[in-house]
């Protein structure tokens, strides 16, 4: 019954909306018989009551008790203000919002403009137990500045991790091995809850977060002066869960698959009117089986076939971890909120790769083989403390807030590599310890002051001081190999200011910034006493202009600097010996890359569908370019080849991008996401060969590669969802060698139960098993090869998510759908 009467409020606001939508177009319409009165405007704010947050699309209705007839209303806007024209008189007035207890006021005699101020309206818990409306939110919102990844919506990472989470956002993909690349430019910083991962291993730690833990991620193409200038790429922000109702509600989340996974995943929270309880635990058991081959045919100087090796390669990567965090909003007063969090992730893997190396004479006749038997245990451990205190002041918009984030993190990984070979009766056996212990503390201020109508400042702070200490140890048949063992530090202080102003005049808006950065960088190799201090400070400033052309459309400019910090695996010249005859080796010596950024945007929206496109342009000094070089030492009559990471001169880079969210029927979703990139790189590189003969690389190219994904969503009868994400990531050529074009897919179903308090999934990740790296790499007078690697096969997943005092589709989940529908991505000075 309370239902059905909830049914008929909602019912009768619509129609009430309706009503008042027509009366207030109908602006200045006669009563017959009776002279027009005057015209006033009345203005004021809606907010919550508990967290003093603006309420949007909330309705303020305005009924004259002597005129039946004149009905007036508005809707707040994303700040929760309104202003609703409305003729002089006495009215009784009704503020309302979805779940929400109306505020009314009754006769309130209105002749001339006036502000009614803050109406703060209380959350009616009883109803919200009661009612359940499902209002289904798009998978993907499309700003002109952004792009906003509903994680909740899809079905096809149930069961997964925040590694497969980005690997399905628009513009956004990983690789085979976990590196992300944003429009195919893996330059790109990934923050957690707007501050950088502590995580030593970033595509690692991705892949230990469980998805079910993720609320969404947005990817900013072109940061503000306001963010970080770190990643040329642009950034990308995992926003975790965190609870809102009122009272004790949660999500817990039960997934199994194969090959070999588990998960169990809980999401709870207690919201009181002077504080908010919340709290994430995740724990994950996977099992990632993955293959790879690489065909090599070794050459003399005049390209000439010296022999053969095919390098096959089983790996079985087994993973434990466990993910938490508790925290709590403390609202101090009425503008002042105090929010501290307690994070903890541990996870620990057990990693066997069995290693083939068949060795053929120049005939292609064999010779022999040997086997390496790579056992590595790992143990990861990460501990953070959060902290942000945010005041907000009188004046609407005008705020202060203060950060600090102080983390503390641990790997640990012990490998074991028994080698034999056909020839020999020995046995070789290689052990290697990488312990690895990393601090971050960051201190940020930011602080926001409106001046007027349109116009705001923005001014802060950031400091970011981190410490890496890397112990690297080899040893061979019980005696260390001091050409492999090192200890490596690396410290980082870096100090950052920023201001920026941003106004909107008519239906121009504009935000230009600048942000100072000063770096002091230490690389030490203590073994050695080799130690590196580089200083730098940069200016790097934004600028971003924006028209609306309509209500429906805008276009946009803009422009930014950016840096790259060499760090970790790139720095670090100690490397993994899984092959003993191709080697990856960090260079100490590396410097920032710089990076201009220039975008031109443009967004339409129709009634079903929203399509978003970009004209992009990038150009990095000191990139990054790992070469492969030929070294002196020979394994079994094999060069070993190693690959390092230089600064080669110059790479430009530019693109065309289209994002399309279209709804041809209520019961079926697209989403589109297509990105044509163009790359050229200018530089040379020397070093000396194996006859001590200066060799001089061109790696001046040119290439062209392009990558799509299509995602459909459909509700088949009996309301079960069926959703389809299809992948094809184009080939690409680089100077020694090209990528080929790759075809993947993905399916899911899902279907709501339990009175939709229950929601079973299940997903199909890598249909087709064709997920693979792809690779040609030819250096002339060394080597030619072809090699295939998948990190891992097919995988199949079922998950059930059940939800207590939890509704599908909250206030904010509706605050979202309608943002989605009508945009507000004008006006908006925050970056």
């Amino acid at each position: 019954m309370k239902k059905f009467h909830f049914l008929l409020s909602a019912l009768s606001l619509f129609f009430s909306i309706t009503v008042f939508g027509q009366e207030t177009r109908a602006g200045g319409e006669r009563t017959e018989g009776k002279p027009e009165r005057a015209k006033i405007t009345i203005t004021g704010k809606i907010s919550e009551k508990t967290s003093k947050l603006p309420l949007e699309y909330a309705t303020v209705t305005f009924k004259n008790s002597k005129n039946p007839k004149a009905v007036f209303g508005g809707i707040t806007d994303n700040k929760g203000d309104y202003s609703v024209e409305v003729t002089a008189g006495t009215y009784d007035i009704t503020f309302e919002f979805i779940s929400f207890k109306p505020t009314i006021i009754s006769g309130k005699q209105l002749n001339e403009n006036t502000n009614l101020g803050n109406t703060a309206l209380e959350e009616d818990a009883q109803q919200l137990q009661e009612v359940v409306v499902r209002a289904e939110k798009s998978t993907v919102e499309i700003k002109l500045d952004k792009k906003v990844y509903n994680v909740g919506q899809d079905m096809m990472v149930k069961g997964g991790t925040a590694s497969d989470v980005l690997d399905n956002v628009p513009s956004v993909t990983v690789d085979a091995e976990g590196n992300v690349a944003l429009r195919g430019n893996e330059n790109v910083k990934v923050l957690i809850d707007g501050r950088p991962s502590n995580a030593i291993n970033v595509a690692d730690a991705l892949k230990s977060i469980p998805a079910d833990a993720l609320d969404k991620v947005e990817v900013i193409t072109n940061p503000s002066a306001r963010y970080n200038a770190e990643g040329g790429g642009g950034i990308i922000n995992i926003l975790l869960k965190k609870g809102k109702n009122l009272g004790l509600n949660g999500t817990v989340v039960a997934s199994t698959g194969y090959p070999e996974t588990y998960g169990l995943t809980g999401t709870i929270n207690y919201k009181a009117k002077e504080f908010n309880l919340f709290t994430t635990q995740g724990y994950n058991y996977r099992n990632n089986p993955g293959q790879a081959f690489t065909n090599s045919r070794f050459l003399n100087d005049d390209n000439s076939t010296r022999n053969f090796m095919n390098e096959n390669r089983e790996n079985e990567r087994l993973n434990k971890s466990y993910n938490a965090n508790l925290g709590m909003d403390w609202y101090l007063d009425k503008s002042t909120t105090w929010t501290n969090t307690f994070n903890y992730r541990r996870s620990n893997g057990d990693n066997r790769d069995n290693v083939f190396q068949n060795y053929y004479d120049v005939n292609h006749l064999y010779t022999s083989t040997t086997n390496r038997i790579n056992n590595t245990d790992s143990e990861s451990r990460d501990v953070e403390f959060t902290t942000n205190l945010t005041k907000n002041f009188k004046k609407e918009g005008h705020k202060l807030t203060i950060d600090g984030a102080f983390s503390s993190d641990h790997d640990l990984d012990l490998a074991t590599i028994n080698e034999t070979n056909t020839l020999s009766s020995g046995l070789s056996v290689d052990e290697t310890v990488n312990n690895q212990h990393q601090s971050r503390n960051t201190i940020q201020a930011d602080y926001v002051l409106p001046l007027g109508k349109g116009s705001q400042f923005e001014a802060g702070y950031r400091g970011d001081f981190s410490k890496n200490l890397s112990d690297y140890s080899v040893s061979r048949n019980g005696e260390i190999q001091n050409n492999y063992t090192n200890s490596l530090e690396y410290k980082e202080k870096v100090n950052a200011l920023y201001t920026q102003y941003g106004f909107k005049i008519n239906k121009f808006s504009t935000l230009l910034g600048l942000r100072w950065e000063d770096s002091d960088i230490d690389v030490n190799q203590l073994a050695t006493a080799d130690f590196t201090n580089k200083k730098y400070n940069n200016f790097f400033p934004s600028a971003f202009f924006t028209y609306e052309i309509d209500d429906k459309s805008s276009a946009s400019i803009s422009f930014s600097r950016r840096i790259q910090r060499p760090r970790g695996r790139q720095l670090n010249p100690f490397n993994n010996l899984s092959s003993n005859v191709n080697i990856f080796v960090g260079n100490p010596d590396l410097n920032p890359a710089y990076t201009n950024a220039i975008d031109l945007g443009y967004i339409r929206r129709w009634d079903k569908l929203t399509f978003n496109t970009s004209l992009y342009g990038n150009k990095t000094t000191d990139v990054f370019q790992q070469v492969r070089i030929q070294t002196d030492t020979l394994e079994d009559g094999t060069p070993v080849i190693t690959t390092t990471p230089i600064n080669l001169a110059t790479e430009y880079r530019s693109g065309f991008e289209f994002t399309l969210n279209y709804s041809p029927y209520k019961w079926w979703k697209l989403n589109s996401n297509f990105n044509f990139f163009y790359i050229k790189t200018d530089g040379d590189y020397s070093y000396i060969d194996t006859n001590n003969v200066e060799q001089e690389q061109d790696f001046d190219f040119e290439t062209t590669s392009w990558f799509t994904r299509l995602t459909s969503k459909v509700t088949l009868p009996y309301k079960i969802d069926w959703q389809t994400n299809m992948n094809y990531q184009g080939a690409q050529k680089n100077r020694q060698g090209s990528s080929l074009g790759n075809f993947s897919m993905n399916l899911a179903l899902s279907k709501d139960i339990l009175k939709d308090k229950g929601t079973i999934a299940f997903n199909v990740s890598d249909v087709f098993n064709s997920r693979k790296r792809i690779q040609d790499t030819f250096i002339d007078g060394t080597v030619e090869s072809h090699s295939e690697m998948q990190w891992r096969k097919r995988q199949f997943n079922l998950s059930f998510t059940y939800r207590f005092n939890v509704q599908k589709s909250d206030r904010e989940k509706e605050k979202r759908k309608q943002n989605q529908q009508q945009g507000d991505d004008n006006g908006d000075f925050q970056g």
